[in-house]
C-alpha cells in the first residue's frame, strides 16, 4: 500500500523534510520526501496501513515551527518497486 502526500503551508526552511524522514524511519515506511517549487512538500510513502495513517496524522502538524495549512492524500501504485524497496530518501526540490 502506498500513498502520495502534498503538504501545504509554512513547511519549507524549518526542517520539515528531515523530520518527516525521521518519522517515516521510525514507522518503518519506505519512500521519499522533497520540497516543491511552489512551497509545498511532497512525499510518497509505502508500508502497513496503520503506519501510513500515523504519518498522515503526523504530517498534519509536522515538526515544531511548521504551520500546516492542508494535507492532500492520494493512493498510488508502486509498479516498479521504487517506493517499497525498504529505503527512505530525501530528494532534491522538484
Amino acid at each position: 500500500m502506498a500513498k502520495q502526500l502534498r503538504i501545504a503551508g509554512l513547511v519549507q526552511g524549518i526542517g520539515y523534510r528531515a523530520a518527516f524522514a525521521a518519522q517515516a524511519h521510525a514507522l518503518r515506511l519506505s519512500g521519499w520526501v522533497r520540497n516543491r517549487l511552489d512551497g509545498s512538500v511532497e512525499a510518497t510513502v509505502a508500508g502497513e496501513a496503520q503506519a501510513l495513517q500515523s504519518i498522515i496524522d503526523w504530517a498534519a502538524h509536522g515538526p515544531a515551527g511548521a504551520q500546516v495549512r492542508s494535507v492532500s492524500v492520494v493512493e498510488v501504485e508502486d509498479a516498479q518497486g521504487k517506493v517499497t524497496d525498504g529505503t527512505f530518501q530525501i530528494r532534491p526540490t522538484a
